[in-house]
Formats: structure tokens, C-alpha cells, sequence
């Protein structure tokens, strides 16, 4: 390529050296060798000097392909790609055909006993059997317990003439208490220990309460002395006030009173009690001033008594 470049150069040299008026043919002739060289691919020196060199084309007309080199090296290896997105599950295979019946293999050693299972229903009753003989009579078995009372009957015969025996089943219920202590404690029954009458013990002077044991119509009453403070008491019938009372206090002693009438039932607690905080005055002093809790039975259920006269004339 570098001869070439030094051959045009010589010609270009001539073409300059030529007069004016062979100008023209000479850069016809420069034109002419110029695309003989490019078509031959060979250098003019060569054609001169008998050179010779591997056929080319020079300019932009392309050579056969050459033979193929050694494989290279293996180059280093590349980094790891990303991770694929899970493909999905595939279909279930078919249900494979049911294979034969095997052998029946040997017989095992019988296990421990296990524990005993519930009680099963009972079964349905079974035929009856043939009547046996009878047997030897056993002895009186003990008294069953005492049957509900039957229909009253007709009314019998008048009898003879009996004693009077009407004193045997009065009941009497009553009581008349006192307190020797004053200020007794709020919302509590209020212990009136100082006893002047209990007929029949149903007052009890320990706990301030009246029990019933004859079911029927009771009359209650209490006077209370009352100093220095007011009063607000009530009479309580079962854990519910009754009757409840308030008295102011004016400066000098006064008494506060209160009175009823209730049925009571058997077991039935009757008490007096301070119903509201520091309203206190109960006052009692064993010289000179009492507060007084009574009551008594006015008469008894008729009920209660026609069945106690039933169980005496029994």
C-alpha cells in the first residue's frame, strides 16, 4: 500500500512537470493506471522487478474467505441469571388400576385382654317363662311411711259428754324487752337485753330478734327514749322494713313510739333497726329512762289450730 501511495506520487510529479497543453492526455493516462492497479490488486513495481506477491483486492471488492483459526480459550464463566418464576403444577396423574388381591399373610399372636366396655342398653324383654312353684312365705317387712291424709269422712254420732281439755291447746306468744346501753350501731338489729317478758321463749335476747313458732296475726310496738341526737328506727320483718319513724331532736329528751299489726309464719324474724347514719339518739338509763320492744300474738291461723285439734282427738 505504501509503494502505491509512492507511485502516484511520481505520477503526480510528471502530470505537474508536462506543459499546459498535455494536460488533458495526461490525466486521462493517470486515471487509466490508476484503475488497472486497483483492478489487478497488484503494484506496478512488482510488474517490473518480477516480484510476486499473494493475490488481494486492494480496493473495495472483498478476498475469498480465509481458512479457520485455532479455537480460543474458554472464556471465564458469566454470572448466574436470575431466578425463573415457579412454573406451575402440573395435572394429577390417572388413577392407577386397582392391582390384585395379594396373599393373606400369617396369623398374628392374640393380643391382651382389653378393659371392660360400657354397659350396653338393656335388651328387649323375652318371652315369659312356665309359672314355678310357689314359694315358702317370707317374713312382715317394716312399716312403709305414713301415706297423705285422706278426704274428711261424715260427721259420726254425737258422743258422751268429755272433760274440758280446752286449756291443753291455747297457744300463747309474747314479749316485752328493754336495752340498758344507748347508741346502739347503725343498720344492725338493736339488742334489747334487758328482758321483762317472754311467753313461750321467742324472743331471743341475744341476736335482738323475735322468731315465730305459731303461724298467725301478731301486734309489735316500740317506745324509744331519744337524747342528744335525731332518731330514725324501723321495724324490720324478714330483712324488709315495715314501718319506719323519725324524730328530730329538739334540744330536750323525747320518746318516739310505733305500733302494727302482721301475719307471721313459722321460722318469720321480726327486729328493730337504725335505718340511716348518725340519725342515733336511742337513749336508755336503767334510773330513769327506758326504750322499750313488744309484742305479742293476738290469735292463732285457723288453719294451725283445727289441725292440732285433729292430731288430739287422735
Amino acid at each position: 500500500m505504501l509503494q502505491l501511495q509512492r507511485k502516484h506520487t511520481v505520477l503526480l510529479g510528471k502530470l505537474r512537470l508536462v506543459a499546459p497543453k498535455q494536460a488533458p492526455e495526461m490525466f486521462v493516462l493517470f486515471c487509466v493506471t490508476s484503475l488497472a492497479i486497483c483492478t489487478s490488486g497488484q503494484p506496478l513495481l512488482s510488474q517490473f522487478k518480477g516480484e510476486h506477491y499473494s493475490t488481494r483486492y486492494v480496493c473495495s471488492i472483498p478476498g475469498l474467505p480465509g481458512a479457520a483459526g485455532l479455537p480460543g480459550d474458554n472464556g471465564l464463566p458469566g454470572p448466574h441469571g436470575r431466578i425463573g418464576i415457579p412454573g406451575r403444577d402440573g395435572r394429577d396423574g390417572r388413577k392407577g388400576e386397582r392391582g390384585e388381591k395379594g396373599n393373606p399373610g400369617l396369623r398374628g399372636k392374640t393380643g391382651p385382654v382389653g378393659p371392660a366396655g360400657e354397659k350396653g342398653d338393656q335388651g328387649e324383654a323375652g318371652k315369659k317363662g312356665p309359672t314355678g312353684s310357689g314359694g315358702v312365705k317370707g317374713s312382715v317387712g317394716p312399716v312403709g311411711p305414713v301415706g297423705p291424709k285422706g278426704e274428711k269422712g261424715d260427721r259420726g254420732k254425737p258422743g258422751l259428754p268429755g272433760t274440758c281439755k280446752c286449756g291443753q291447746i291455747v297457744l300463747k306468744s309474747a314479749f316485752s324487752v328493754g336495752i340498758t346501753t344507748s347508741y346502739p350501731e347503725e343498720r344492725l338489729p338493736i339488742v334489747f337485753n334487758k328482758v321483762l317478758f317472754n311467753e313461750g321463749g321467742h324472743y331471743n335476747p341475744s341476736n335482738g330478734k323475735f322468731i315465730c313458732a305459731i303461724p298467725g296475726i301478731y301486734y309489735f310496738s316500740y317506745d324509744i327514749t331519744l337524747a342528744n341526737k335525731h332518731l330514725a328506727i324501723g321495724l324490720v320483718h324478714n330483712g324488709k322494713f315495715r314501718i319506719k319513724t323519725f324524730d328530730a331532736n329538739t334540744g330536750n329528751h323525747d320518746v318516739a313510739s310505733g305500733s302494727t299489726v302482721m301475719y307471721l309464719q313459722p321460722e318469720d324474724e321480726v327486729w328493730l333497726e337504725i335505718f340511716y347514719t348518725d340519725q342515733n339518739g336511742l337513749f336508755a338509763d336503767p334510773t330513769w329512762a327506758d326504750s322499750l320492744f313488744s309484742g305479742f300474738l293476738l290469735y292463732v291461723d285457723t288453719d294451725y289450730l283445727d289441725s292440732l285439734s285433729d292430731e288430739d282427738e287422735l
